[in-house]
């Protein structure tokens, strides 16, 4: 059976990223969720997509720059009360749950890997119990390389997708060059499609994942297809469409 994992917390169904977005996911029957982590300057680990503050919050600006405790004075768009929540408050979510946990380590504004990360994101996982039922994320190699030297012990997903083949080097020696990285390879829906032929000479089904169909018919399609995992903004429809078909 292939793994429903809530992209963003079900990002087309809440605010991302989002407390309310990450409790209301725990009901829907999928097997994990998939969150983002920022770095501050102050030292606080933040669950936020993008390095910068406008696009999903009533702010601008780069989240490394924000104080402590100032995102509790962030409100999400979209919500009167909801504001970034920290690494530690998600974790707290899914103490009591078996959900797998993909948590995806960012960049800044720059695109450049932000210091300390790895670690401190490990060792918050391990402070709360949860390292054994994470799956720590990345599209850079650099923070891939680094996770695997402060905690060999919990699997590694690499994300890809057409403009991050084609930095490096190319579809197959991308995929060579990760596949050494992490246990997964997390593809975008449409280069999965597109290269499908290649990918799954390379790759058994185990090690595959596919982001982010969202569709019913997307949705319908990729369930039947041989894969561990797809990530979806639409949580709700794809485990629908698994209880249609069983």
């Amino acid at each position: 059976m292939t793994m429903i994992i809530g992209h963003r917390g079900g990002r087309d169904l809440w605010p991302e990223n989002s407390l309310h977005g990450f409790e209301q996911l725990k009901a829907l029957g999928v097997e994990g969720v998939e969150f983002d982590v920022h770095l501050t300057r102050a030292g606080e680990l933040l669950v936020i997509h993008d390095a910068l503050l406008e696009r999903t919050t009533d702010r601008s600006g780069p989240v490394a720059d924000l104080a402590p405790g100032e995102n509790r004075g962030i409100r999400l768009k979209n919500s009167s009360d909801l504001y970034i929540p920290t690494l530690a408050e998600v974790l707290e979510v899914y103490a009591d749950t078996t959900l797998e946990l993909h948590v995806e380590l960012k960049a800044d504004a720059a695109g450049t890997p932000y210091e300390g990360l790895e670690e401190r994101t490990v060792e918050e996982l391990r402070r709360h119990g949860l390292a054994g039922q994470c799956m720590v994320t990345s599209f850079g190699e650099r923070i891939l390389h680094r996770l695997a030297q402060v905690a060999p012990e919990i699997p590694r997903l690499a994300s890809l997708n057409h403009d991050h083949a084609e930095k490096l080097g190319g579809l197959e020696a991308a995929l060579t060059r990760l596949s050494g990285l992490a246990e997964v390879i997390a593809i975008e829906k449409t280069l999965m499609r597109d290269a499908s032929d290649t990918i799954r000479a390379m790759l058994p089904p185990e090690r595959l994942g596919v982001w982010v169909p969202n569709t019913g018919d997307e949705l319908r399609y990729w369930q039947a297809q041989p894969l561990r995992q797809l990530t979806t903004d639409r949580p709700d429809r794809a485990v629908a469409i698994r209880q249609e078909t069983q």
